[in-house]
This record gives structure tokens, sequence and C-alpha cells, in this order.
């Protein structure tokens, strides 16, 4: 999970978001089962913005941008182990935060 703000304008922009997610899903070495959903939600809310959802044959990939602020919030939920440093890299390169905050957790099932 990667909680993010201080970002530059791709937040708000549909296709650097949807490049984002064929970049972060190459990098990371995922397999995208089907297209990504990237809707624009809550006009006029103070947290209107973009949500993604993507899935991925491990799971999916959900993130919020918020236009107002530029924040981002990047969840990647997989059972694949992937590099954690490319994943930042990715977000970085897009949305060039001020600030990054992550939580990496390793889940059981027993």
């Amino acid at each position: 999970m990667l909680d993010c703000s201080g970002c530059n304008s791709n937040v708000s922009d549909r296709d650097s978001i949807y490049n984002f997610n064929a970049e972060l899903i190459e990098r990371i070495d995922m397999v995208q089962a089907g297209e990504p959903i990237i809707t624009h939600l809550l006009p006029g809310d103070p947290k209107q913005g973009y949500s993604l959802m993507q899935l991925i044959t491990t799971s999916n990939i959900c993130a919020h941008f918020m236009d107002h602020g530029g924040t981002a919030y990047v969840d990647i939920f997989s059972c694949k182990e992937f590099d954690i440093e490319e994943a930042k890299s990715v977000v970085s390169k897009y949305f060039e935060p001020a600030k990054m905050r992550v939580m990496y957790v390793i889940r059981h099932a027993d």
C-alpha cells in the first residue's frame, strides 16, 4: 500500500493513470486479467478523483487519485511476490509525490 501526497497533476489525468497501470504491471511482473476500470468518481466533492481497478491473475491493483490536494492511494494485492522498490519507482515516475508512506503486509491463511 502506497499513500502519496503532494503529487503532480497526473493524478487528474485518465491517460496518465492508464499508462501508469500498464507500466506498473510490467515492472512488477504481473499478468493483467482484462482491461482496467478507470472512472472519475464524486464530482463536486472535495474527495473527487479517478479510481482504478485492475484485475491481475494473482489478485488486483486498486488506486484512488484525488484531484484536490494531489493525493494518491495505491494498493497492490497479490499472492505472487513482487519488488516493492519497482512499484515505488513507477509511482514516483508518474505522480512525483512529495511524500510517500509505504505499508507492506505479508498475509498468511493459517
